[in-house]
This record gives C-alpha cells, structure tokens and sequence, in this order.
C-alpha cells in the first residue's frame, strides 16, 4: 500500500500535524475530539491511522485515496478560498462540506473567471470548511443589530444558526432574504406526499442535504434486530449502544429537533440514554475495551457509508421513516438581488447539484439533478410549520439539556 503522503502505521498526530486538512476527515468520521489541540497532541500521538480505521470498520485503502485527494486539491492553488473582502461590492461567505470543497472551488473559480465581464462587480469571498464550526459568524451577529454584517450571499447547513431568533432568524422575520433561484418546484426527492421542502415564504432558498443513516456493526447485534428505524433506536435495546456525531453540530442539532417533533421530550431522553459514551475518541485509545462497549449503530452522514469494507460486518441501513436531514441553507439578500443572481443561478444549477449529489452523497434540490437514490428512501424533515410554531433557538437549548442530563442518569 504505498503512498507518497500517507502510512497506515502513522500516528493521528502524525498525520495531522503535516495535512491540517485531514482534522476535517477524521472529525467526519467521528473522531471529533481531534479538533482540540489538547486532544490532538495526547490522544492522537497515541493511535495509529490503522487502528483509528479498524475501530471505526472504515476501508483503510478507500479513506487513504480521499485523504491524498484532498492534499492533493489543497497543494492546488485553485483552493484559495477566501479572497479579502474589504469594501468589495459583494461578499460572500460560507461553509461547504468537506468531501465536496474542493470541487465546489474549482467550479466557483471557473465560473468567476469565466463571468468576469459580465458580472462586473468586485466579489469577495470566504468559503471554510464544515468542520471550522460557525461560531466566527456567531459571535459577530450576537453583537449586531444590523443585517450589514451578514454577507450578501451565504452558504450553509445549520438549524440553530438559521432560525435562531437572536442569529440569522431575526433577520428572517424581517424579510432581508429572497430565495432568488427560480425554482417552481424542488427535485422529486424533497416535493411529494412525505416531505415539502422549499420556503412557502420564499425566503429562504436550499441547493441540497446532509441525510444521516445509519452504519450498523452486524457482529455486534448479539441477537438483537437489525434495527430499521428511529424509533427502534429510541428502545431499550439500544441503550448505550449508540454512537452519535456530537462533533457535527449541523446534523447532531437536526437530529435533535426531529427527534423532539416526532416522539417529544421523552423522545429526546430516550435518544441521550442510546448514545455510548465510551467510544468518544480520547477512550477509544485505550487498549481494554471491552466487547460491550463497542457499538452497535453509528449514525453519520450518508457519503461516509461508502467507506466501509466490502464484504465487512458493518452494514449501512437508511432508516424506513426516513434519514434525518440537515439542509445545506443559501441565503440571498433581497436588497443585491440585481448583482447576486447569476451568482444564485451557479450554485442552484445542476452542475452544483450534480457535485454535491454524485461526488458527495448529499442529494440535490435541483430537479433536474438524479440523485441517484431509491423512492423507497424517505427523508425527515421537522417541516416548516414547525419552524414558525417554535422558537428554535430555545428549544435547541433545551433539548441539549434533556440530552445531557439523561446521559448523566444512564
């Protein structure tokens, strides 16, 4: 298995210290303490890439060649993604999942290069990486009263950030946003009897999802059902079984409030005594775990199923009442509508929709886009109603809370 960059027998830290890119990998599949410097130093001196994978019952080969094409897009100067954006006559900001980044940037480039003249505007940009979180964002719209401070376009997946009534939701209610994409109707996926999401306000617009399944260890099952649902998860037979993305606060917060809106508080306490604390990465790296304390369901996001290994006990299950979703949100202000609309046009076109579904496993709106995925598998969604009936900000911090405290009483 030769490889210029990477050794299996290399340390996390190893790893890490010399492709900061790879933080983003590995917080993708689960070994979200890794952002921690603390963390990163002790825990991932200790763990060999080898190790890390067998645990998680990844395919070593199939998460080497994603690394290398990340490095490798990162050596390319094509990933420039922030371009200063003082006094530009737009600014755009944003955070694009990991595994698509680098595509989206190449495509984002080509397009400013090719448009220039006819864009005639001066645009500046910075686009992180899903893992950098968006508390730099938070904290500046905590501080202000003003929608100045929100960049004229913004991409992002996020239900505390979108709908808190104290962050970007404040602004919502005061009508800043269009959604400017023009699409009458949203791809088949996310527009029929189960599910409806696009804005009825017309406010905010979406170019895809984040669904979460599940990745069941089959060895692992002792007995039990494969489990099928959420609400199988929510059972007393997976308690402490359960391995939950805290790290990915997008999805985690997703998975929280549809938890809530379908099985209420008890719901949520159920998902919190579910959740095995033990496989948090800092424990992991003790050599006496204990065959009980693996576990049995890992929920992550739909594109990291594909790295299992063929033939391996881990089988990957899309839950029958439907894979939760975190949408990915783009969010227009009304006021830039002139300039902003060919810019709106790029990132909800099929060719956007196309790398973020066929390259990312995060299916499209776009309906002109095949997502390439089963009519039997359904998504979740809390639906907008829910949305206007609660105030998310809230109840986000109370659902954490139920959560917690019933981790504490398992």
């Amino acid at each position: 298995m030769g490889n210029r960059y990477i050794d299996p027998k290399d340390t996390l830290f190893d790893i890490t210290e010399k492709y900061k890119e790879a933080i983003d990998l590995f917080v993708s599949i689960g070994f979200e303490n890794i952002k921690d410097e603390n963390k990163r130093k002790t825990m991932g001196k200790a763990i060999t890439l080898e190790n890390a994978l067998n645990m998680k019952k990844i395919n070593i080969d199939t998460f080497i060649d994603q690394l290398t094409e990340l490095i490798e897009s990162n050596q390319n100067e094509l990933l420039e993604t922030n371009k200063k954006q003082e006094n530009t006559e737009l600014r755009i900001e944003g955070i694009l999942p990991c595994p698509v980044r680098v595509p989206l940037m190449e495509a984002f480039k080509g397009f400013l290069e090719e448009n220039k003249e006819k864009l005639n505007t001066e645009i500046g940009y910075e686009l992180k990486a899903a893992s950098m979180g968006v508390d730099w964002l938070k904290d500046s719209l905590e501080k202000s009263e003003s929608a100045d401070v929100l960049a004229d376009l913004f991409i992002s997946a996020g239900f505390d950030l979108f709908f808190d009534k104290d962050l970007i939701g404040k602004y919502k209610m005061e009508n800043v946003f269009e959604d400017m994409t023009e699409m009458d109707h949203y791809n088949k996926d996310f527009e029929n009897e189960n599910i409806s999401l696009k804005d009825p306000d017309n406010q905010y617009s979406m170019i895809g999802v984040v669904p979460a399944v599940f990745l069941v260890n089959t060895e692992e099952l002792d007995g039990r059902d494969m489990p099928s649902s959420w609400e199988d998860l929510l059972s007393e037979e997976f308690e402490n079984k359960v391995s939950l993305p805290i790290g990915d606060f997008d999805l985690f917060n997703a998975i929280l409030l549809n938890i809530h809106q379908k099985y209420g508080e008890d719901g949520v306490k159920r998902l919190g005594k579910s959740l095995l604390r033990s496989m948090h990465p800092s424990e992991m790296v003790k050599s006496h775990i204990k065959k009980a304390e693996k576990p049995i369901v890992t929920i992550m996001p739909y594109f990291f199923t594909k790295m299992t290994k063929r033939g391996g006990p881990m089988k990957a299950v899309w839950p029958k009442d439907g894979a939760i979703i975190s949408p990915i949100f783009l969010l227009s202000k009304k006021e830039k509508k002139e300039k902003l609309k060919p810019i709106v046009d790029f990132f909800a076109s099929k060719e956007i929709g196309e790398i973020l579904s066929h390259n990312g496993k995060f299916p499209s709106v776009n309906p002109k886009v095949d997502n390439m995925i089963s009519e039997d598998h359904k998504y979740m969604w809390i639906g907008w109603d829910y949305i206007k009936k609660n105030d998310i900000g809230n109840l986000l911090k109370k659902c954490e809370k139920l959560f917690n405290e019933s981790i504490r009483e398992v």
